[in-house]
């Protein structure tokens, strides 16, 4: 072994740890961001939208249709059930904000779970009378004892143009 060589392995260890430690931090990184985007928005864990008579009335003319189902886990463990269809409005007006509630049931017909979402934010694009969009719903944790049909969703909130 000549004195040099011993100089130049010492030399790669520098290097080699500044490249882990940079990929531990890109993958610490995308996880917060990952974490971060799972977890309920301002606008839908604090806000309640409208839901008096005339958004009652108009509420039946709102329909869900293609409702899928997928379950997915990330790299960090953590499972995540994505609910996915289409909104019909049906009426005469546009909805500009659109609320729901995604009831999930057990073999005796009781809720299990029971989640509120804005799926349609008052910030978006309004859905005209007559048209449809699509949506999707991200939820963290769904009971075992869930009995593996499609989630019930019901209009709990309106803003009507």
């Amino acid at each position: 072994m000549l004195p040099g060589d011993n100089y130049e392995e010492k030399g790669r260890f520098p290097v080699a740890f500044i490249a882990g430690a940079v990929i531990v931090l890109i993958l610490g990184a995308g996880a917060t961001w990952l974490i971060r985007r799972s977890q309920p928005t301002g606008i839908a864990a604090a806000t309640k939208l409208p839901f008096g008579q005339q958004e009652q009335s108009y509420a039946p003319r709102i329909q869900f249709q293609g409702i899928q189902m997928a379950h997915s886990t990330n790299f960090l463990n953590q499972e995540f059930t994505f609910v996915a269809g289409t909104i019909v409005n049906n009426g005469d007006r546009a909805v500009v904000g659109l609320q729901v509630v995604i009831e999930f049931r057990d073999q005796f017909n009781q809720t299990v779970l029971r989640d509120s979402e804005i799926i349609l934010p008052p910030t978006a694009l309004p859905l005209p009378a007559g048209q449809m969009r699509d949506f999707q719903v991200i939820l963290e944790r769904i009971p075992s004892d869930w009995n593996r049909q499609y989630p019930s969703i019901r209009v709990t909130g309106l803003v009507l143009k």
